[in-house]
């Protein structure tokens, strides 16, 4: 992940990649699952995947993206529209071992999707965040954090 430019020296953008991390040995694990045809395992996975990522989007977008949406609102409205379609996959295991045969490569499909986006942010968005948010827009960042907590080392190992 990102660690050239600093970015992660923020508290804030520091827990956003700790999150990134748990997502990422996640789809792994999801990964591994798969090979073994173990599609409750896989369920079981994208429900702590989506512990994970439920106040993540909340401070992207209630916090960071609004700040940055000014100025790059085609990049901030991609990265919101892939955020529905993870959702959407994640949200299929909710409550169980999803019964439709085509789930575990819809899942496997948008675990790429999804490691993709964890990229564009860490590469893209992160660095920028640094370079043009206010010390108001980051208080802003927090302040959502604070409010949605951070569950991520609830679902390690």
């Amino acid at each position: 992940m990102c660690e050239y430019c600093g970015c992660q020296a923020l508290a804030t953008i520091d827990e956003l990649t700790r999150e990134h991390d748990v997502v990422v040995d996640l789809i792994g694990d999801a990964r591994t699952a798969h090979t073994a045809d173990d599609v409750d395992a896989m369920a079981a996975i994208a429900r702590r995947i989506a512990v994970v990522l439920a106040p993540h989007t909340e401070v992207e977008e209630h916090g960071l993206f609004p700040a940055m949406a000014v100025e790059f609102p085609d990049h901030i409205a991609g990265l919101e529209a892939e955020h529905r379609l993870i959702e959407a996959v994640l949200g299929e295991a909710e409550h169980g071992t999803p019964t439709d045969p085509g789930w575990p490569l819809r899942l496997l499909d948008i675990m790429n999707l999804l490691r993709a986006h964890i990229l564009k942010e860490q590469d893209g968005v992160f660095p920028a965040a640094l370079a043009c948010l206010s010390t108001a827009q980051w208080e802003a960042v927090e302040a959502v954090r604070a409010r949605v907590g951070t569950p991520a080392q609830s679902v390690v190992g």
